[in-house]
């Protein structure tokens, strides 16, 4: 059975029947709202049902507690209409601005950044344009339906090519093998853009927070930033475990050069090196230190979910960050 969505204060609607998630009757129809994941660790897609009932599927209770659930919360890549829904749903694009494409890619540099990173450099397929925004991700397509997503780390600016950072993960299929057999001008092939991790034009402060392999879409944001020269104050916590987490230090801190009212804060929150002079501890924690007032600012945040959850809570509940204006991208691995 089908079911009409209305998307308030837009007024657009679709239909979607009770078998298709709220997330991807939108998707189908070509309208984007916001998500990262699309499997409830981001909590990117969560948003508010005014009007009818959804069935909450596998939503997690660390992302989508039942108190929320309760006051009309849901996870829309997880939600299916169980009658004709009223959402309220303020950023929404239509997919026919930048379309997603499935396209072919060759492999172009291998770099080992780090001992559990390699930026992996792709071509693109020089007859066929592919355009994106600046910190959305794709999803490689691997044999027997499986996908793995990466963030894009370069801005659009750069055309026709493709900068990924891959962390190595135990067990993990896809990146044991990039790691261990990949080759410079291996075929691969991708599906993308995704994602709504995106700079949205404010005049806003912007407070940037990555954990680990979190800064690829930070990079290519700030990237975008430089290219468009935005004036928009900016300044990134980057946290990794030791200093070798912080894989491309040089790069981030150069951009204070090229952008003004940037600044760089790394963070250390483990091993952290003799004669150090940086900050230590959480990623986040450095960051509310910084501004314990967020009411004025945006706030991109990007690394592992039980850090992107932290974060999402600390500001707005301690920080005062309006609910609004806190971005996120989810990291979720998987392993073999």
């Amino acid at each position: 059975m089908s079911f009409q969505i209305t998307l308030k204060p837009s007024e657009l609607r679709y239909s979607a029947d009770e078998s298709t998630t709220v997330l991807q009757g939108a998707l189908d129809a070509g309208l984007m709202l916001p998500y990262g994941c699309r499997d409830g660790a981001c909590g990117s897609c969560k948003g508010r049902v005014l009007e009818g009932e959804v069935d909450h599927g596998r939503s997690p209770e660390s992302t989508l507690p039942v108190a929320e659930r309760e006051t009309g919360f849901a996870l829309f890549c997880c939600a299916k209409p169980q009658s004709d829904l009223v959402l309220e749903v303020r950023d929404v694009r239509r997919i026919t601005d930048i379309p997603i494409k499935k396209l072919p890619c060759r492999v172009q540099t291998i770099e080992r950044a780090a001992d559990d990173v390699i930026v992996l450099t792709l071509k693109l397929p020089a007859n066929d344009q592919f355009r994106f925004l600046a910190g959305q991700y794709v999803d490689f397509l691997l044999m027997g339906g499986k996908r793995r997503s990466f963030s894009i780390a370069n801005a659009p600016e750069r055309s026709g090519e493709l900068e990924l950072h891959i962390r190595l993960v135990e067990g993990g299929e896809f990146t044991s093998h990039v790691f261990n057999a990949m080759k410079e001008r291996d075929i691969l092939r991708f599906e993308g853009p995704l994602g709504s991790f995106y700079l949205r034009e404010n005049e806003k402060p912007i407070v940037m927070v990555a954990g680990g392999t979190g800064f690829a879409p930070m990079k290519g944001l700030v990237e975008h930033m430089i290219a468009n020269e935005t004036r928009r104050p900016v300044t990134l916590y980057w946290g990794a475990r030791d200093r070798a987490g912080l894989y491309q230090y040089e790069v981030a801190a150069a951009w204070a050069e090229q952008l003004p009212g940037f600044k760089f804060v790394p963070v250390i929150s483990d091993n952290v090196p003799e004669g150090w002079n940086g900050r230590t501890g959480l990623v986040h924690h450095a960051a509310m230190a910084d501004y314990p007032d967020m009411s004025g600012v945006q706030a991109y945040v990007c690394g592992a979910p039980v850090m992107v959850d932290a974060a999402r809570a600390d500001f707005t509940s301690l920080c005062g960050l309006p609910q609004d204006e806190f971005f996120a991208d989810s990291f979720t691995f998987a392993a073999a």
